[in-house]
């Protein structure tokens, strides 16, 4: 064996074992290596330094609350899918309401022609409209009317999200007692939907 290919081997045998001892020390609460997540705040901070301490404080609460509905809005499109599925079959999409059907549609199809854009493009309810969500609920109501406490109740929880979420999505501010309700809003209906 060539004297550069003892080297590789020992590298790499060294590199297998910290890998190996690294995972032991993990599993012990032993912090080995870079902690993620301070370094993405680290970039964060140095990425919004230049704006004012206002701004930024403001910018931060807002992202906190497009999380928390970025996490909502998906996992109810999730129920709708899984609903739908179970109940209708794999065809499940030709079902939808077809004014909201067509509006996703139309949207798909400008997604699949900006091909530089290349996130999720294949999912049909991604193109649906925040609002439309509660629409298509409404419209199988009877798959739905276990888990939901009425369509009334629904309504008026997607309205009150629909217009938070379009403010957060267009950068204006709310003020704290909006951010609140809304994460009432979500833990309710966490709660009654069992998530």
């Amino acid at each position: 064996m060539t004297e550069s290919a003892k080297g590789l081997r020992d590298f790499l045998f060294r590199g297998l074992s910290f890998e190996s001892e690294a995972t032991s020390f993990q599993g012990a609460g032993v912090q080995v290596g870079a902690d993620d997540g301070q370094a993405e705040e680290r970039l964060l901070s140095e990425a919004i330094a230049p704006f004012g301490l206002a701004r930024r404080n403001q910018a931060i609460e807002m992202g906190r609350l497009y999380v928390v509905l970025n996490c909502f809005e998906n996992e109810l499109r999730e129920l709708i899918r899984e609903t739908l599925i179970e109940e209708e079959g794999p065809e499940w999409a030709a079902g939808l309401p077809k004014k909201v059907k067509d509006n996703a549609e139309k949207r798909q199809a400008t997604a699949l022609k900006d091909s530089w854009l290349e996130g999720e493009k294949v999912d049909i309810l991604g193109f649906v409209d925040f609002g439309d969500l509660a629409s298509i609920i409404i419209e199988k109501w009877q798959y739905f009317e276990d888990l939901i406490p009425s369509q009334n109740w629904l309504k008026q929880r997607m309205e009150e999200m629909e217009k938070v979420r379009n403010f957060i999505a267009h950068h204006r501010a709310l003020l704290p007692s909006e951010y609140q309700r809304m994460y009432m809003y979500v833990q309710d209906w966490n709660r009654v939907i069992g998530l």
